[in-house]
């Protein structure tokens, strides 16, 4: 999805008052990390096309799902009908977001 209006439409129950139903209309930003990296710019400067980035992550480790820049969970990916998608495997809770 390269923008939200492509993102499914979630149905709501109509007279509930929750919340979580109060929010459920507000769009928000959805990224999922699949590593990371530190390098200088001159380090960067340098990259050429064919070049390989090693990240911090190892093959097989969950990936980060963050909501507005924010961990929420942690998932691996999956094919969607030719297109990626991230099953979730993990919720993070309030307290492990820090």
């Amino acid at each position: 999805m390269s923008d939200l209006s492509e993102a499914p439409k979630i149905e709501r129950a109509p007279n509930r008052t929750s919340p979580v139903n109060l929010l459920a209309g507000i769009s928000v930003r959805v990224s999922v990390e699949v590593g990371s990296t530190m390098m200088t710019i001159a380090e960067l400067a340098t990259l050429e096309a064919g070049n390989v980035v090693a990240l911090d992550r190892k093959v097989g480790e969950p990936l980060d799902i963050c909501a507005n820049g924010s961990l929420v969970a942690r998932g691996e990916i999956v094919s969607v009908d030719g297109r990626y998608g991230i099953r979730i495997t993990e919720l993070v809770s309030a307290e492990g977001r820090g």
